[in-house]
């Protein structure tokens, strides 16, 4: 098998047989109107077109495959199934968690604000067999404590540990995959360690719910709703499946999109869903409020956030109000922190594989000016990931995604250490902030996947 798109000459993973391969050439919309190449933003009868894929310098194994194929809507339907029959053995406790940036999605899509098409979306789920409905945002907090933690570590051994800076974001499974497969030890060193907000969800839904719940992990089926389909093969990874339980801390990601299609399907009238509020991961707290996490809309709240706290934390200076300064286009910007002529913080956020091409470029030049950088593999953040912001001929639906942009904007702000939860959460599941466990359950490892012999500059 083979990717279409697959810059090189010659592929090592080429295989005979081509019934896979015969698939991805009826796949639409390879590429977006900007050049940028296309995520695989459609499942049709099980299947991942390859010719879409993020990761399109290897082939997806087979076992990758097969497991992404039970990644899917009639996976979770059949879930949903068991548990209406007589055989309570195979009954599980189904969960879903909802990704922060699906829910502009929904909104745009019922025309309603985002609390109100949150209530609408989590009785929809309920009313399909759906036990418990969170918002992800708790994991997100989590994720933006973890990984400024782990940034003024870095940044305070820079000068007796020469892989410690820059420091790579590690949110965004599309850039994880290609920096472990594509670039290895040239990037993987200096890519946090805090795990995606998914993926700390996950931890807490099969760790810490299940203990309150007094349920065994392999009895909760969990389910994510994300906006893109990379999250997918995140949730496959191995450092995330217990095997002495068998279960997965992420049983199936499903994208906003794949769920809109549900709605479809079964002809769902919005008017007529009940509107029922989030439950929480503390289930003695009842009332659950929206807000944005700290950031710009474009997914900023990485920089914004080590820079705001490193700036005060790190150099002594307080920084109010944040402005980025675009360089080559909208998804390469950096800020910058001075004072008497001297240039005391460098940050960047990255969106998009042509610009993640070009600052790698920089990297390997030696002309990398940037302590920390946001990488994401979608052009314009993750509201525009795949799984929701794309039309059926490929190309980004920019109608809907400034519907999106519009919604989000209305959010209040929220700051990540104003949470009680997470504090409480750090006390009563984690042992503390920066204690051995939190590290142990919040963070994990990446590193180099077979590296190809051939050189990874790519022209995407």
């Amino acid at each position: 098998m083979k990717c279409e798109n697959c810059t090189k000459k010659e592929c090592s993973k080429k295989q005979p047989g081509g019934e896979y391969q015969s698939s991805s050439s009826n796949s639409v919309g390879k590429t977006e109107e900007n050049g940028e190449l296309s995520e695989f933003h459609k499942l049709v009868s099980e299947r991942v077109f390859l010719s879409d894929c993020l990761a399109c310098d290897r082939c997806i194994t087979e076992q990758e495959r097969h497991r992404i194929s039970q990644q899917n809507l009639k996976e979770f339907s059949r879930v949903l199934g068991l548990n209406k029959k007589c055989d309570t053995s195979k009954h599980k406790v189904l969960v879903v968690s909802l990704c922060p940036q699906s829910l502009p999605f929904f909104a745009a899509k019922f025309n309603l604000g985002i609390p109100d098409s949150t209530r609408k979306l989590c009785g929809f789920l309920k009313s399909q067999g759906v036990h418990h409905v969170f918002d992800a945002t708790l994991a997100a907090d989590f994720s933006l404590l973890e990984s400024q933690r782990e940034f003024v570590q870095r940044y305070r051994r820079r000068n007796q540990d020469q892989q410690a800076l820059p420091m790579f974001t590690s949110a965004c499974p599309g850039w994880i995959r290609y920096a472990e497969r594509v670039l290895g030890s040239l990037v993987t060193p200096h890519i946090c360690t805090s795990k995606s907000p998914q993926q700390i969800m996950g931890s807490l839904v099969k760790d810490y719910f299940t203990k309150q719940q007094k349920l065994s992990p392999d009895k909760v089926y969990h389910v994510v709703v994300a906006p893109c389909f990379d999250k997918k093969l995140e949730a496959l990874r191995e450092e995330f499946y217990n095997s002495l339980l068998e279960s997965q801390d992420v049983d199936c990601v499903v994208t906003s999109g794949e769920i809109m299609l549900m709605m479809e399907e079964q002809k769902v009238s919005i008017e007529s869903l009940d509107s029922i509020p989030l439950d929480h991961v503390l289930a003695a707290q009842q009332k659950k409020t929206l807000n944005k996490k700290q950031g710009e809309l474009r997914s900023h709240s990485y920089n914004n956030w080590h820079f705001q706290n490193k700036a005060r934390g790190g150099v002594n200076e307080v920084v109010n109000e944040i402005v980025y300064k675009t360089l080559k286009n909208r998804d390469f910007q950096e800020v910058t922190l001075e004072k008497d002529g001297e240039t005391l913080l460098q940050f960047a956020a990255v969106y998009g594989f042509r610009n993640i091409q070009n600052m790698i470029q920089k990297l390997k030049k030696g002309k990398f000016p940037y302590q920390l950088v946001e990488v994401l593999s979608c052009p314009g953040g993750c509201l525009n990931g795949k799984g929701q912001a794309q039309l059926e001929s490929g190309k980004p639906d920019r109608a809907l995604l400034q519907q999106m942009e519009e919604v989000y904007t209305s959010l209040p702000m929220r700051l990540p250490e104003t949470s009680p939860q997470v504090h409480r959460l750090y006390q009563d599941w984690l042992e503390g902030a920066d204690s051995p466990r939190a590290r142990q359950v919040l963070h994990t490892q990446y590193r180099p996947e077979n590296q190809a012999a051939s050189s990874p500059d790519y022209k995407w």
